[in-house]
């Protein structure tokens, strides 16, 4: 099965997604901070409602940057939202994202994910319930709100839309691999304390360690993460794990670590793909993160 066959597949298993609408994108207030800009901006792009995100981009400059999509995890903080990218989540390195990729050259999106930040209210199962009464999926309508970040992003005259990145931890971590999957106009993922591997978290009754955003019906009847990943290949994945992490169970790891490595291999570039394993749970740790920047600055 092609690719694309198999991409039309995976999204026919996320719901009833909205119907391809307009793009219009609000900048509320332009703020300089001490080491980048930061645009509040409130998004129109999925007919049903706003949503609230930021952008930053680097001081003093007229030239198209490359761009990051930035998922914003999950940590039970359904108030943060997309304000983890300016102030870190505890879990996360302490340096924001957003002064850490400003540096780099890097301008950066985050949006806040249904039920999150400016969009929460109804709690994570009551939108979970509804959407599944109405034929929708969360976990497809969140992917369905970042793809149109992605259209965003190309948009954009200061961005180069053949540089776009997307990064994020554990439940952001789990957006950029599923994103990467479905939309090559992402050149470069990186995943944080993503990568689970169904079977094994099933085995580990592992289960309950997660949220309900990421559970798709029927899912399993034709994907495993192996395969959702595969289609990602051969471009440059990233991804960044620890070896005590619950909600990531280790013997999972070493499957799509070996399934994803003989993928890139047979597509003769080995080194696109890389599992690094720390020696810690559910965090990003210091050689994490110099690992993120290593790895954007080599492919993006």
């Amino acid at each position: 099965m092609s690719k694309e066959k198999k991409r039309r597949q995976l999204l026919a298993l996320l719901g009833d997604l909205p119907e391809s609408t307009g793009l219009t994108v609000q900048k509320l207030k332009e703020e300089e901070k001490e080491t980048y800009i930061l645009e509040v901006l409130l998004m129109e792009l999925n007919g049903t409602e706003k949503i609230p995100a930021y952008f930053v981009r680097p001081k003093n400059t007229d030239l198209k940057r490359p761009a990051v999509l930035f998922n914003h995890s999950h940590g039970g903080q359904y108030e943060r939202g997309k304000t983890e990218l300016l102030t870190s989540s505890p879990y996360l390195q302490q340096l924001s994202y957003a002064e850490e990729l400003t540096r780099l050259g890097c301008s950066v999106l985050c949006m806040d994910m249904w039920g999150f930040g400016e969009r929460r209210g109804k709690t994570e199962s009551e939108l979970f319930k509804e959407m599944l009464w109405n034929g929708q999926v969360m976990w497809g309508m969140m992917i369905y709100d970042s793809m149109r970040g992605i259209d965003y992003l190309t948009a954009r005259e200061d961005v180069d839309e053949k540089r776009i990145a997307t990064i994020g931890m554990s439940m952001g971590g789990l957006m950029a691999w599923w994103l990467s999957a479905l939309d090559e106009r992402i050149r470069v993922c990186i995943d944080i304390a993503a990568q689970v591997e169904a079977q094994a978290l099933i085995r580990q009754r592992g289960l309950d360690h997660h949220g309900f955003y990421s559970y798709v019906p029927g899912l399993l009847k034709a994907f495993q993460t192996t395969d959702i990943q595969s289609l990602i290949v051969p471009r440059p994945h990233l991804s960044l794990v620890g070896d005590q992490d619950r909600l990531t169970p280790y013997e999972g790891l070493g499957l799509i670590d070996a399934g994803l490595s003989k993928m890139y291999e047979e597509a003769g570039v080995p080194g696109h793909w890389k599992m690094s394993h720390y020696s810690c749970g559910h965090i990003e740790t210091a050689g994490m993160r110099s690992e993120v920047c290593s790895f954007l600055q080599k492919y993006l």
